[in-house]
């Protein structure tokens, strides 16, 4: 039964966002669901293909779940909370130091939790480098507003 949780977690996740698609504004020029239609879409993909996936786990209903074991082993708990941590402190600094200053804070400090801190300059680079081709490609290219 464990196997089945996740699947329904997805297809509920799906239907909530169609649901709140729904409440999308209407555009007040051309077509006035426009706005509705790529949203629907993923909606609609993410309900089909977990809906698959939950067709896949029921065939396998009976078999034993040995994969969950291995989130309780090894360097693998470290790496999910750290990610969590780091996720959260993104969240929280995204909006106050802006999205540059915040991806380079987040992507450093996630490259130096998997890769460690041996590779130190490859971590500062990516890091640095990253955000800065991001932000560059899209506030000056593509002209998107960021934070």
């Amino acid at each position: 039964m464990t196997r089945l949780v996740f699947p329904i977690i997805l297809i509920a996740a799906g239907l909530i966002y169609l649901l709140l698609t729904l409440q999308i504004p209407l555009s007040k020029t051309g077509n006035p669901h426009a706005p509705q239609y790529f949203p629907a879409l993923i909606g609609t993909f993410l309900v089909i293909i977990s809906s698959v996936y939950l067709a896949q786990e029921w065939k396998k209903r009976k078999e034993k779940l040995e994969e969950l074991k291995g989130l309780l082993t090894g360097r693998t708990p470290y790496l999910i909370g750290s990610s969590l941590a780091l996720i959260l402190v993104y969240i929280l600094l995204f909006e106050r130091i802006g999205f540059l200053f915040s991806t380079m804070i987040f992507l450093t400090s996630m490259l130096f939790v998997v890769n460690g801190r041996y590779k130190w300059k490859q971590n500062m680079a990516v890091g640095i480098i990253f955000s800065i081709m991001s932000w560059y490609a899209f506030a000056q290219l593509l002209q998107v507003s960021l934070p």
